[in-house]
């Protein structure tokens, strides 16, 4: 979820991320991952933008990964297959403060191979760079703060200050995102408008994440049954039925899959039986639980929603 939102913010407000980490505000459209010659590992939080000449690769990072010196040289060197005129700027950005030394690794080496990156630590930035642009408000209450509930405060007013209906609501819920990060629920509840957040653009992204996923996986696995019965019934028909169950069966496992994410964020490990409940319900009831979350204060509240079904 975390990457998710990290990903929106960056692609959404370009410049800002550019007058941040560029100095400037230079505009900067994304790349798609396809575009690299081979395809790339962990495609789905891959975060390339690019202005003339330059070339921008970000990695948001929620915990230590000894991986990422060789996952950024890995990415650099596709990236160069592609795009050799380029110049390109490799930032590793870790969200939640750590003791692990492994943040504070720059470079690969092995050898006589070597490969240097850049690392930003958000605990050791202050909040005025991240406060000044609309984009970058929703990182502010990750940074160097002795009291983050005080900063928190400080951010819902700059959030309401900006003019944009859709861009508050937008920079509201990525706030109530990243502040779990930070902060207990019932905290940033009290703090940020939930009504904003429920109608953000940003909120129902979450919710459609689930459903894409499912949607695609169901679609693959629709045109295989599909054709396996179009074998016998006919290629057509079979594949025009198949292709619609696998699609409903996405459809609901892509729901249960980020209603049981959203829940785990809330409430950390979830009793067994409220994974089986929710395994059982229908699409519409499971979009109906999706939305209800936001309001849930503790696990008693799941339970009641369940028994009120």
């Amino acid at each position: 979820m975390f990457d998710n939102i990290c990903k929106f913010l960056a692609e959404t407000y370009s410049t800002d991320i550019a007058t941040w980490l560029l100095g400037e505000p230079i505009p900067l459209t994304q790349v798609q991952p396809q575009e690299l010659a081979v395809e790339p590992i962990r495609a789905d939080s891959l975060i390339l933008l690019e202005a003339e000449g330059l070339l921008l690769h970000l990695e948001f990072q929620t915990k230590a990964d000894p991986q990422i010196p060789f996952r950024m040289l890995d990415y650099w060197t596709r990236a160069y297959r592609r795009f050799p005129d380029r110049v390109m700027r490799q930032i590793v950005i870790y969200l939640k403060e750590t003791s692990s030394d492994l943040v504070h690794q720059h470079k690969f080496v092995r050898g006589t191979t070597y490969h240097e990156f850049e690392v930003i630590r958000l605990w050791e930035q202050t909040p005025d760079k991240f406060l000044a642009h609309a984009g970058m408000i929703p990182f502010a209450i990750l940074v160097s703060s002795n009291d983050k509930e005080h900063l928190l405060r400080k951010i819902a007013q700059k959030i309401d200050q900006i003019p944009e209906l859709n861009t508050r609501k937008t920079i509201a819920a990525a706030t109530y995102v990243l502040a779990g990060l930070v902060l207990e629920e019932n905290i940033v509840k009290q703090i940020l408008r939930r009504d904003i957040m429920r109608d953000s653009v940003t909120y129902q992204a979450i919710l459609q994440e689930g459903r894409q996923e499912g949607e695609i996986k169901g679609r693959q696995e629709g045109e295989i049954k599909g054709r396996q019965e179009g074998e016998i019934k006919g290629r057509k028909q079979g594949e025009i039925k198949g292709r619609k169950q696998g699609e409903i069966k996405g459809r609901k496992q892509g729901l249960i899959t980020i209603v049981l994410r959203l829940l785990m964020h809330k409430f950390g490990n979830l009793p067994p039986n409220i994974h089986t409940q929710v395994m059982r319900l229908k699409i519409a009831r499971l979009e109906s639980l999706a939305e209800a979350i936001l309001d849930f204060e503790s696990l008693a509240d799941v339970d009641l929603w369940f028994s009120n079904k």
